[in-house]
């Protein structure tokens, strides 16, 4: 299981890492140097290049340093899109293979998309694998990460996963996870909650421009976004520490996986952490109203 005493607050994702040819190497070897003990990774991030940069970092520093923990993810085939037992088992002796590591902490079956289900947690499916993954002390607690939080919900309702990691739907203007962490609550789960910027859009960052989770916003949305900048504004508070801020303080998320693409934004993420927000503003963000229901309908 995961220790989740030993848990910290901000998890390091790493989704972009290997985006950037020849840019990356240093990046990883800041992740693998810097006091954030918590690293979330995947096997198809940038087709496996994430691993690998993290693997070579890794192996570079003469080990993971101690007390630092990398997580990962079982994904799909990505030439056939089958995702059954063997794939999972394939997916992770490669993922072990670039990282260097015999065993994970955590380790997630990651967006389903190409199953049902019901597929899954048939004999012979992705479930089954992960559980003898755990069982045979591969992997210390298995997961569901993915984004559909209607699909989240089935599977967290399976009782199958120890943990659960939603991204982009709890949010400074989203809140379509909250039916996942009564769930999550309910069975004892740790919970992850990943993508507090949404993607960029409360970030500060034209990484993606003005799309929220992947997705182009809807009138609604912007309308309602627009308001909340302006609270900011108000309140003196940046939009992007306003965001965090909204993560670390939900008592029902373990920890916020925080996305990094390069050495500032690395740099920068300890201060964000660290900024106050007056609770006269949460006061103010509810007085607001509720956000739209989809951020992008």
């Amino acid at each position: 299981m995961l220790d989740r005493a030993l848990l910290e607050p901000v998890t390091i994702g790493t989704s972009g890492l290997g985006k950037r040819p020849g840019a990356d190497e240093e990046l990883a070897a800041a992740l693998i140097a810097s006091p954030f003990r918590q690293l979330d990774t995947g096997n198809n991030y940038a087709l496996g290049r994430s691993e690998q940069l993290l693997g070579e970092a890794i192996a570079a520093a003469g080990g993971l340093p101690a007390g630092k923990v990398v997580f990962s993810k079982a994904d799909q085939d990505p030439a056939t899109g089958v995702f059954d037992g063997d794939r999972v088992r394939r997916s992770f002796d490669e993922t072990t293979a670039r990282l260097g590591l015999d065993t994970l902490p955590l380790y997630h079956l990651h967006d389903p998309y190409t199953i049902s289900v019901s597929e899954a947690m048939a004999p012979g499916g992705p479930v089954e694998a992960l559980l003898r993954l755990r069982d045979e002390g591969r992997v210390g607690a298995i997961g569901i990460a993915a984004g559909r939080h209607a699909l989240v919900e089935e599977y967290v309702r399976t009782d199958a996963f120890d943990v659960v990691l939603s991204h982009n739907r709890w949010t400074l203007v989203d809140r379509t996870a909250e039916t996942i962490l009564q769930l999550a609550t309910e069975r004892d789960m740790t919970v992850f909650n990943a993508a507090p910027f949404g993607g960029g859009i409360l970030a500060g960052s034209a990484f993606r421009g003005q799309t929220y989770g992947y997705e182009p916003t809807s009138e609604a949305f912007r309308a309602h976004l627009d308001r909340v900048r302006t609270l900011c504004g108000e309140w003196g508070v940046s939009v992007a520490a306003a965001a965090l801020a909204f993560s670390l303080r939900e008592p029902r998320i373990h920890s916020t996986v925080v996305g990094i693409y390069s050495e500032q934004r690395l740099d920068e993420l300890p201060g964000l952490m660290s900024t106050e927000v007056p609770e006269g503003f949460w006061t103010a963000l509810d007085a607001l109203g509720d956000p739209p229901a989809s951020p992008t309908d």
